[in-house]
């Protein structure tokens, strides 16, 4: 292979520099483990209480509203079980959408199956966005906890959170967002924009290192643990706090959330071309929407093939991009973001091209000489011999 072109960077980033660099005396120096009481856990302690502040500082928080996670599937476990467990008394109505993130649909799921929960979907229209008036439809007298997502990672579409939270808030309901798409990516000023109670943050969306995320709560709001063992994280997440990893998601949102390491201006001129591209090329039709949607991100479905077989067809080039949800990657089922926005018949054949801060024009260009021949062979490929 005689390059690599990484076009995936909302499954991961590559650790940047200077943050590999604040994470490395963690790993050596300052290795106590933070409940210890001696002098070597006293400085643990002392660092982890420094970077919660750092964390609390940056996102206009207060430290006792900040929860560090292991990444942004177990900030939205935790956001989504504990605060269901927690508020059941007050009713057992649950609203989210039919685009989120399987970490947040399966929680759902979860609750409505085995702990009697009732969970209202809520559709999206063809940009994959929730609209506000049906948010107001759905809630009930005993609805306690919405959550929607703040962009989606599938198709890039970013959802009118601040608006929703509004709705949410003069009700007396809570709100969480799954904001694991935005940092980095979207301009950030603090943590009240989203208008959320629970805000769900992963560090290795935006360089930081993987299994380090964080959990904002709303003060006086207390979900119930979903770990047990400790009184870790103000008794709200058991388990020994992995301080290389607390740091380097501390360094990463101070270096690359503001402005956004994520170039808009940049990244738009290349996806402005890939789009003039895909759009040339026969069976191919675009589904990120054309505005309001991540700057990084052009989706598109491909009639007559599927996306496991493009994919691969594009490693051969050297290619990496995706066909919907990393964390999903392998599954046979069809994109349920692309099912939501109504093209059923085409959710197998969902291409991500998710752009980053080291894409380059060549790179673009490169791809896009690439392209069609990959998908003519992906297409052809799939159909029967009697119409070869």
């Amino acid at each position: 292979m005689s390059r690599t072109v990484y076009f995936d960077y909302n499954a991961t980033t590559p650790l940047d520099a200077d943050v590999r660099a604040a994470m490395l005396p963690f790993l050596d120096e300052f290795w106590g483990n933070p409940s210890s009481v001696h002098h070597v856990g006293r400085k643990a302690r002392a660092l982890l209480d420094d970077a919660r502040d750092r964390a609390a500082k940056f996102l206009g928080a207060k430290p006792s509203e900040i929860i560090f996670t292991s990444g942004g599937t177990e900030a939205n476990n935790l956001a989504i079980f504990g605060t269901a467990r927690a508020l059941k008394g007050k009713g057992k109505h649950l609203i989210t959408s039919a685009v989120e993130h399987d970490a947040v649909l399966q929680s759902f799921d979860y609750l409505e199956k085995k702990e009697g929960f009732a969970v209202t979907r809520l559709p999206v229209n063809s940009a994959g966005r929730v609209a506000p008036d049906d948010l107001l439809k759905a809630i009930r007298a005993d609805t306690i906890l919405v959550s929607i997502m703040a962009a989606n990672n599938e198709i890039g579409t970013i959802q009118p959170v601040a608006e929703l939270g509004a709705i949410c808030r003069e009700r007396g309901i809570v709100f969480q967002s799954d904001a694991v798409q935005w940092f980095g990516k979207e301009p950030f000023e603090n943590i009240s924009q989203f208008n959320a109670d629970l805000v769900s943050i992963c560090a290795h969306k935006f360089h930081g290192p993987k299994g380090a995320g964080l959990l904002y709560i709303k003060s006086p709001l207390h979900p119930d643990p979903i770990l047990f063992g400790g009184g870790h994280e103000n008794e709200r997440r058991a388990g020994t706090e992995n301080l290389p990893a607390i740091i380097g998601l501390v360094a990463a949102l101070e270096k690359c959330v503001k402005p956004p390491v994520f170039s808009k201006s940049k990244l738009q001129e290349h996806l402005l071309k890939l789009a003039a591209a895909v759009e040339k090329i026969d069976g191919c039709e675009i589904v990120s929407p054309r505005e309001n949607c991540l700057s990084n991100t052009l989706s598109f479905v491909v009639r007559g093939s599927d996306g496991i077989a493009l994919m691969a067809g594009l490693d051969v080039e050297g290619i990496c991009v995706s066909s919907g949800s990393a964390c999903s990657a392998g599954s046979l089922e069809p994109s349920h973001v692309i099912l939501a926005i109504g093209k059923k018949d085409l959710a197998n054949s969902l291409v991500r091209f998710s752009l980053g801060r080291d894409s380059t024009a060549a790179e673009v260009d490169f791809i896009i000489s690439v392209l069609p021949e990959v998908i003519r062979r992906v297409q052809l490929a799939g159909k029967p011999a009697s119409r070869l």
